[in-house]
C-alpha cells in the first residue's frame, strides 16, 4: 500500500486524502481503504481511489490487478464509499473490465437518482498514470474509472455497447444530470 500511496501522492501533488475504511467481508483479505481527495481535480469536485481490490485474485487478471477511482462534481463521501463497497463486495468475482456495468441496487447518494456504474479508463489521468503501477507484487496495479450512471443508461450500454453510450451528450462528472437516454 505504501508504494501505491506514493504514486497517488505524486498524482495529487501531495494533497492529503481522508482515509475511509470499508470493512472486509472476505476471509483472509484485509479491508478496502478509500482515499478521498476533496477539491481534486477542481475545487467543486472530489476524487476517490480504492486500495484492497487488487489484493484479491480473479481468473481474468493476467496483465495487472485493478483498483478503482471515481471523480464527481460533488464533495459527498457517498460516491467514494460506494466504489469502495463495490471493490470490497465484488473482489474476486467481478473483473472490473472496461465496458462492465455494475448495478449498485439502490440510490448511490442522496443528491442523485443514479443507481449503477460503468467501468472505463479514468478520464482525469494520463494512461501512464493509471496503468502499470509497480507496487512490488507479481502484477502491477491499473486504476479503472467508475462512472455513475442511471439504470436506463446501464440497460442502454448492455444493448448498444459502451462506445455508443460514451458518444452521447452527457457529463461524466455531473451526478445531478438527467439521463442521457
Amino acid at each position: 500500500m505504501e508504494r501505491f500511496l506514493a504514486h497517488l501522492d505524486g498524482l495529487s501533488g501531495g494533497a492529503e486524502p481522508r482515509f475511509l475504511p470499508v470493512t472486509s467481508t472476505k476471509p483472509g483479505l484485509p479491508r478496502v481503504m478509500v482515499m478521498h481527495y476533496a477539491g481534486l481535480p477542481e475545487p467543486d469536485m472530489s476524487t476517490a481511489v480504492t486500495y484492497g481490490l487488487s489484493l484479491a485474485d480473479h481468473p481474468e487478471w493476467h496483465a495487472g490487478r485493478p483498483e478503482l477511482t471515481i471523480t464527481v462534481a460533488s464533495e459527498d463521501d457517498h460516491w467514494g464509499l460506494a466504489v469502495g463497497f463495490l471493490a470490497e463486495q465484488l473482489r474476486g468475482d467481478c473483473p472490473f473490465s472496461y465496458g462492465d456495468t455494475i448495478n449498485f441496487g439502490e440510490q448511490i447518494a442522496p443528491e442523485s437518482q443514479m443507481t449503477a456504474f460503468a467501468v472505463f479508463a479514468p478520464a482525469t489521468l494520463a494512461p501512464e498514470d493509471y496503468t502499470g503501477i509497480d507496487v512490488g507484487d507479481r502484477l502491477p496495479i491499473s486504476i479503472a474509472g467508475c462512472y455513475p450512471i442511471f439504470d436506463v443508461e446501464r440497460e442502454y450500454i448492455h444493448q448498444h455497447g459502451l462506445r455508443a453510450f460514451w458518444e452521447l451528450e452527457w457529463d461524466p462528472y455531473n451526478v445531478r444530470r438527467p439521463p442521457a437516454v
